[in-house]
């Protein structure tokens, strides 16, 4: 019963931080800004469209100001 009781605190305690990690967005070029690619790599769901709205300055890609900004927004996830 020990046992089932810990492995139940286990996994209540890793399915609470999977839920409060945060998606990562990773820079896999190192150009400094992230891509459509990049972005959809962290976030599947994406689409041009939001991608677009979220590039405030049109050049294609999302700063760290324009990422968080959406995020603050709720139009990605943060």
């Amino acid at each position: 019963m020990k046992k089932l009781v810990l492995t139940l605190g286990v996994v209540s305690a890793l399915a609470a931080a999977q839920a409060n990690a945060q998606t990562v967005v990773t820079d896999a070029d190192g150009n400094g800004v992230f891509s459509y690619e990049e972005m959809v790599a962290a976030f599947p769901d994406l689409t041009q469209e939001v991608f677009t709205a979220a590039d405030t300055n049109g050049d294609g890609a999302l700063d760290a100001d324009e990422l968080k900004a959406a995020q603050e927004a709720g139009t990605i996830p943060a």
